[in-house]
């Protein structure tokens, strides 16, 4: 029998559904998930391996129009799913019509592969509208596949996985068979922690923040981690730090036992505050905490 592999690119607006959708894919979470916009910053990449084929998932940023380099870098991210796309997935919402970066909505227009474009959160409309939506996108992209699902729910995951099987291009496996993920454990710690300040903090202070782990140490039963939080001003250390340290302590609280399932071991967790201005308008900040990849 031949093999097939490919990569599978999931693009769309900011909270459309897109992480909930990849997690649901892969069978793991690998994409941090908040009601937040810009809660998945980088390309993530989940592998579905079996031996007849290899599945190769990719989580992106919400498309949005830049405002400072850190939002261009994210750009930059979706830019290569295009390049390096096998199969793309464009996931709407409902009456979520206008992608907010007409370049890249131009380039779904003239794609040379094959397009689906999925429905999300279908549970949360009537049928009438459903029908509405499929005969808009089907006058907009005549050319999509277009796949009505709740990713929540898991409504229709399994059909539109065995569609994307069927249409998965012949090819050996990039990545090893036994490999879930393109990104090292530290990358998971730092979007843990990063998951319960977006869901923990409000205004400004969910985006201005930065994650980075300078320890990692993986001992028999137990995984010692050191993680530093990284703000932009003095006033927004405090506020993360808390009254007497207690927001901290939640957000470690929290990140620790999402970790113990992560990771399936105890772990034992330190944080850190400190203040880097303006970080993320830094082409070198960017570039230590993966942004900027050249």
């Amino acid at each position: 029998m031949v093999h097939k592999s490919g990569f599978i690119n999931i693009i769309g607006n900011p909270n459309v559904g897109k992480s909930t959708l990849a997690n649901a894919m892969v069978g793991k979470k690998l994409s941090i998930i908040t009601p937040k916009s810009q809660t998945t910053r980088h390309r993530i990449l989940g592998i579905v391996n079996d031996k007849n084929y290899q599945m190769i998932f990719s989580d992106t940023p919400g498309i949005i129009k830049p405002a400072h380099k850190l939002h261009e870098s994210m750009m930059d991210f979706v830019k290569i799913t295009f390049e390096d796309a096998d199969i793309i997935i464009y996931v709407v919402e409902f009456k979520d019509y206008e992608l907010r970066n007409k370049n890249l909505e131009n380039k779904i227009k003239s794609l040379k592969v094959p397009l689906l474009l999925v429905i999300n959160k279908i549970d949360c409309i009537d049928q009438i509208k459903l029908e509405s939506e499929i005969k808009h996108w089907k006058k907009v992209l005549p050319n999509s596949e277009i796949w009505p699902i709740s990713a929540l729910e898991n409504f229709n995951i399994s059909e539109l996985k065995s569609r994307l099987i069927d249409i998965l291009p012949v090819g050996p496996a990039y990545f090893p068979k036994d490999q879930l993920t393109d990104k090292p454990e530290r990358f998971f710690v730092n979007e843990i922690i990063r998951e319960k300040i977006l869901k923990n903090y409000k205004k400004e202070i969910p985006y201005s923040i930065e994650v980075l782990t300078d320890e990692f140490k993986d001992e028999d039963k137990i995984i010692k981690i050191r993680s530093i939080i990284i703000v932009e001003r003095d006033s927004q250390k405090g506020i993360v730090i808390g009254h007497k340290g207690s927001a901290i302590k939640k957000i470690g609280t929290e990140s620790r036992k999402e970790m113990e399932k992560f990771f399936d071991k105890k772990i034992f967790l330190e944080l850190a505050v400190k203040v880097n201005k303006n970080w993320r308008s830094n082409d070198t900040q960017l570039k230590r905490f993966g942004y900027i990849q050249k």
